[in-house]
């Protein structure tokens, strides 16, 4: 019997792509107006997320190298000057990207229509930022568990024991929990091996779900599944 909810957040509740495309285009344009490449800074930006967001969880380097890193990665592939301060140019960069979170249209009133249920969010972002998106978008009081590595012993997702962390956060067993989330390894396959429920939440509607797991393309679904 499923007693809890454990929701992504980047791509699940918040628009992540959105304010990152943004924020990352306006950072360049800024820092090197009329560039050629401008439309395909989002693409490439979003390329090197993965990369090293893994280096920092891993414990290869701080989250702050992590971002300095980034940062210079873009700039060489793009073939301009490297800023002098790194750290202020990636603040530019998140200001702006602050800025532009905001909830999915359907994610308030999908969390909010789970009453009785325990409720959380297990992210692979920083606990600080991904405790402030969760605010931004009105849903820290329903959403009062926020789950990163960092709490969890430094085990991100798709590690087991994030799985099992996040259930015992939530004072379950981990086959009493559904993740609800938009990454197939990372919210779908990866749970599973720990006894935990999961769907897969495919808002651009484009794949299959892969084989004995549910498919939502809204989180308008979701009480409708969990009935």
């Amino acid at each position: 019997m499923i007693k809890g909810v454990l929701f992504d957040l980047d791509g699940t509740l918040l628009d992540h792509r959105a304010a990152a495309d943004a924020a990352i285009t306006a950072w360049l344009s800024a820092h090197c107006p009329g560039h050629p490449r401008l439309a395909e800074v989002p693409g490439l930006w979003e390329g090197l997320e993965g990369p090293y967001l893994a280096m920092w969880q891993a414990g290869e380097c701080s989250v702050d190298e992590q971002r300095r890193r980034r940062l210079r990665a873009l700039c060489r592939e793009l073939l301009v000057e490297e800023p002098a301060d790194l750290d202020a140019a990636y603040a530019g960069f998140a200001e702006r990207y602050r800025r532009g979170w905001a909830a999915y249209p359907d994610a308030c009133e999908a969390v909010e229509a789970l009453p009785g249920l325990a409720l959380g969010v297990l992210t692979n972002g920083t606990q600080r930022m991904q405790e402030a998106k969760v605010r931004a978008i009105g849903l820290d009081g329903t959403l009062r568990t926020v789950l990163t590595g960092e709490v969890l012993g430094g085990h991100f997702k798709p590690s087991p024991a994030a799985y099992t962390g996040a259930a015992a956060a939530l004072g379950l067993a981990p086959e009493e929990v559904l993740l609800v989330g938009d990454d197939v390894a990372k919210d779908v396959t990866g749970p599973a091996a720990t006894g935990m429920r999961s769907v897969w939440l495919d808002r651009l509607g484009l794949e299959p779900a892969p084989p004995g797991f549910p498919r939502i393309t809204t989180l308008t679904d979701l009480p409708r599944l969990l009935s």
